[in-house]
């Protein structure tokens, strides 16, 4: 294993509800570590996941995200300088249904 493996990042459990936190591999599964804690992480578990991974790394591993709430989309677009067509969950999103023109 190499060093980024045996460290862990300072971050809670709180975005891990739905998993067992403990056998989370945080250099296979960045991305989805990335999403959980941008999506449903506190601050400081922002904060400390961009340290632990670089913001060079953050910012291209993140705009590779299946899902981002609305809301974090944009924080993410003013805090790094991105526009959301730069990211795949939003060239993706599903056009809202049309109500049917008769």
């Amino acid at each position: 294993m190499n060093e980024l493996q045996l460290r862990r990042p300072g971050i809670s459990t709180t975005a891990f509800w739905d998993v067992d936190f403990t056998t989370i591999d945080f250099e296979k599964n960045d991305l989805f570590v990335m999403e959980k804690i941008a999506n449903y992480g506190t601050w400081d578990d922002f904060v400390n996941i961009v340290r632990f991974y670089g913001v060079d790394r953050f910012k291209l591993r993140i705009i590779e995200s299946a899902y981002l709430k609305k809301d974090v989309l944009n924080f993410l677009c003013v805090i790094f300088d991105l526009d959301q067509k730069d990211f795949k969950c939003y060239t993706r999103r599903q056009s809202p249904n049309q109500h049917w023109n008769y």
